[in-house]
């Protein structure tokens, strides 16, 4: 036969885990810390092999000037020799996501609406 203590105890401890998780809030996996660094981490590996990956192919460039091409002589444009730099385009991607970052919130300044638009 089963103690009353044991019971009651039982009891009492299912109760307080029941109102003890009402207040908190659910736990998601990037609450944790340590998962928001693995995160963290695993995107500058991942960065700095595509990094090291421009390293390791020949780049060809070859970019053509249409209206050169109708008079059949050829341009040298300027962005011929900078394409080929190292870390060229990743510094070129990233330029321009900050570009567009700062560009949506002057966008928005213009096109926003109140807080109270719904509302109304």
């Amino acid at each position: 036969m089963q103690d009353d203590n044991s019971t009651d105890s039982h009891a009492k401890r299912s109760h307080d885990d029941s109102t003890e998780s009402a207040g908190d809030e659910k736990k998601y996996w990037l609450d944790d810390l340590r998962n928001v660094r693995k995160i963290y981490r695993a995107l500058w590996i991942v960065c700095a092999l595509l990094v090291t990956a421009d390293l390791l192919y020949e780049k060809h460039i070859e970019l053509v000037d249409f209206t050169a091409n109708l008079f059949r002589w050829r341009i040298e444009l300027p962005i011929e020799r900078v394409v080929g730099f190292f870390g060229f385009y990743g510094f070129y991607g990233f330029v321009s996501c900050v570009f567009l970052v700062l560009a949506a919130k002057q966008l928005r300044k213009i096109v926003g609406r109140g807080e109270d638009y719904y509302d109304r």
